[in-house]
């Protein structure tokens, strides 16, 4: 008998590899919170539970060298991931789209989501306190499995229709941008601070 696993669906865990920089990241995404009215009044108006520049501004790298540096860091995992996922770019490589920074307040979350019109999206973890939620990555094949029973608690993680990626600081989380993905609440007492991006 013969069983192979087909259609895999990558998801890259590294750290940044530079734990200095994480002090700096985090005082950059509190100065952002500080001056960003537009981003704190949309957080507000959309109910998000702390603060995200995600519809406010898009020039973080410009704005402030501490997210250029990050952006030179990131393009460095992406390029690995695109490899390991064996992305036929034609010679070129991914460059970031959009970058935005996340402060989730204790009991805040987000529903499950795609980010359309890019090819990989990605975390960095700037601050988290225990208990602050994890990354849970769904089964993309779920809405085609119809008669399909439950699996069992000790299935291997890639038959689990949901994974939970916990994050530490200085995560960096890579996926394709088509897989849905959600931010579990964060339970702990502390905000959790994180900057996303989008690559194309």
């Amino acid at each position: 008998m013969k069983i192979r696993s087909l259609f895999a669906t990558r998801f890259y865990d590294a750290p940044l590899g530079d734990e200095a920089f994480i002090a700096e990241l985090e005082e950059a995404c509190r100065d952002l919170a500080r001056e960003d009215r537009a981003g704190r009044a949309w957080s507000k108006e959309h109910g998000y539970l702390g603060y995200t520049s995600y519809a406010s501004l898009d020039d973080l790298p410009q704005r402030d060298p501490r997210f250029d540096d990050l952006v030179r860091l990131l393009n460095k995992h992406v390029a690995k991931f695109a490899k390991a996922c064996a992305f036929d770019l034609g010679g070129k490589k991914l460059k970031i789209d959009s970058i935005w920074v996340n402060i989730l307040k204790p009991g805040g979350a987000h529903s499950g989501h795609i980010h359309p019109h890019s090819i990989v999206s990605g975390t960095i973890y700037i601050a988290v306190p225990p208990g602050s939620g994890a990354l849970r990555l769904e089964d993309p094949r779920m809405p085609m499995m119809m008669a399909a029973p439950q699996r069992t608690d000790d299935a291997d993680e890639d038959l689990a229709p949901f994974v939970y990626a916990e994050p530490a600081v200085g995560s960096v989380f890579l996926w394709e941008s088509w897989l849905r993905h959600e931010v579990t609440p964060n339970l702990a007492k502390a905000e959790r601070i994180s900057i996303s991006f989008n690559y194309r």
